[in-house]
């Protein structure tokens, strides 16, 4: 079960031209709205991952609105964990467990949620908060994850994970997003 003080959320190259065309990319971008806002409702620390943004563009500006009090970390690994600003940004979060959306889920997303639990932190990917250009790829990249010990979970299920219970302050504000 996700504990509120030992969670962190990181976003995964929510970015320019590619997350426009990455399927359902409507859905996905709508939904990690949803997951950063119910984080930030909650008091999760947040990361916040850009690939090559010279290249690629900024982070989508429906996301990046959302994250204005923080700056992305400029990554060009595909593994975030192989750049040390987001390690060391990792270890002064203070959390044991990350959940993880973004895009691509075979690439970006399946190395830095590798790269965690290489680390020793638990990984929970949020399955309605992640895509890659094809869903097929997107399945391949849940599949090699789950195989290799990540766990799965749903926007509506780590945000009521996290609130645990309907008298919990937090719980009206996440349950307006969810609706």
């Amino acid at each position: 079960m996700l504990i509120k003080e030992n969670t962190g959320l990181i976003v995964v190259d929510i970015q320019g031209k590619l997350a426009r065309i990455v399927h359902d990319s409507e859905t996905l971008i709508a939904n990690s709205a949803k997951l950063i806002k119910g984080a930030q409702v909650l008091g999760l620390p947040i990361l916040w991952l850009e690939q090559n943004s010279e290249k690629l563009g900024p982070t989508v500006e429906e996301l990046g609105i959302l994250l204005d009090e923080q700056q992305p970390i400029e990554k060009f690994t595909f593994n975030g964990c192989a750049e040390p600003n987001f390690m060391e940004a990792v270890r002064r979060s203070d959390v044991q467990t990350w959940l993880v959306c973004g895009i691509e889920t075979h690439i970006c997303v399946y190395q830095t949620a590798m790269g965690l639990k290489h680390h020793g932190y638990g990984v929970q990917l949020v399955q309605d908060c992640i895509s890659s250009r094809t869903a097929e790829n997107k399945q391949l990249g849940i599949t090699k994850l789950i195989n290799n010990g990540i766990e799965l979970t749903g926007l509506e299920m780590c945000l009521y994970e996290l609130v645990k219970d309907c008298r919990e302050t937090e719980f009206r504000d996440v349950l307006s997003l969810i609706k």
